[in-house]
């Protein structure tokens, strides 16, 4: 059975920084596409950062771009999304997913496996 389960810390001041974590069960994050999304409320899940299967290439939304970066650990079978410059706008519940064949990273139905997500907020 594949589970993928987030964690990290969840408030953080504007500015400041915080890494999330999703360890994997159940499937080789290294025989899978992984991204991360978010979802604040009232709006659609939108696509942050993404990590290619085949040769480790990263995506970054525009968002984020410069601000996060994707990394994995195969030996803990774990990926992380370290988030700096941290603003309020970052605010929402942040999902890792895994696809064994995503064509376009940014769309969440590209993936087969999704984590129950983590909140994040932003706020002073």
């Amino acid at each position: 059975q594949v589970q993928l389960v987030e964690s990290g810390e969840g408030l953080v001041q504007p500015g400041g920084s915080l890494r999330l974590s999703c360890a994997a069960s159940g499937l080789n994050v290294d025989s899978y596409a992984i991204g991360w999304f978010r979802q604040a409320p009232g709006k659609a899940r939108e696509g942050v950062s993404f990590l290619d299967r085949a040769v480790g290439r990263t995506y970054y939304a525009d968002a984020v771009k410069g601000r996060f970066t994707i990394s994995k650990n195969n030996a803990e079978n774990t990926v992380h999304l370290q988030m700096n410059s941290l603003k309020p706008e970052d605010t929402a519940i942040y999902y890792c997913a895994a696809g064994r064949r995503v064509r376009d990273y940014s769309v969440p139905a590209e993936y087969d496996y999704w984590g129950q997500g983590k909140q994040v907020t932003v706020s002073s």
